[in-house]
């Protein structure tokens, strides 16, 4: 009876160590891990997880939301887990415990799935809100641009000269992919 971790974070930038720490000192043996959102279906490290274990493991969670996003995913998984004798234990958060699938407890787990599901709509819903705002405000995100206005004049003369565009970005201290997205 094998105690297993899954730990998923949605960016490569994102850093799974406190998941990590967290599952081991729950006594993980080992553990698996996706960089990705939780709304994919098709995380391969969840899936190798579901592979490994056997019944009368344990699947071990830092936070149910880690499971993923969609309420129906996690109860499908939840349930999948279940008829396989497989434990979910979640470690932190609401629902922190052992998932039981029955009665209040499942009632419990489905109103908490839900809840994470509608926090993640939320957060995109803001996100989308605030930089429509900033869009209406003239901001715009991203790296700010290196082509001044000085810049772009002295490499369309230069252009016009007949000088190549790899000799006018090196001169200029510009990448050719900036100067050909300003000049064309």
């Amino acid at each position: 009876m094998a105690v297993i971790g899954y730990k998923r974070v949605s960016t490569k930038a994102q850093d799974a160590q406190l998941q990590g720490d967290a599952l081991t000192e729950a006594g993980c043996s080992k553990s698996f891990e996706d960089a990705m959102s939780g709304k994919n279906a098709e995380r391969p490290g969840l899936l190798a997880a579901l592979d490994y274990m056997r019944e009368g493991d344990t699947l071990c969670v830092w936070k149910l939301d880690r499971l993923g996003r969609s309420t129906k995913d996690v109860l499908t998984l939840a349930e999948d887990l279940h008829s396989r004798r497989i434990v979910l234990r979640i470690l932190t958060g609401t629902l922190s415990g052992t998932y039981s699938p029955t009665g209040e407890g499942k009632f419990f787990f489905t109103m908490m799935a839900a809840f994470a599901e509608l926090e993640r709509a939320m957060i995109v819903e803001r996100t989308r809100a605030g930089l429509d705002a900033a869009k209406a405000q003239g901001r715009t995100g991203g790296r700010p641009t290196v082509i001044t206005e000085d810049l772009l004049t002295v490499a369309k003369a230069r252009k016009a000269k007949g000088e190549s565009v790899s000799a006018i970005a090196k001169a200029l201290g510009v990448s050719r992919a900036t100067l050909y997205r300003h000049i064309g």
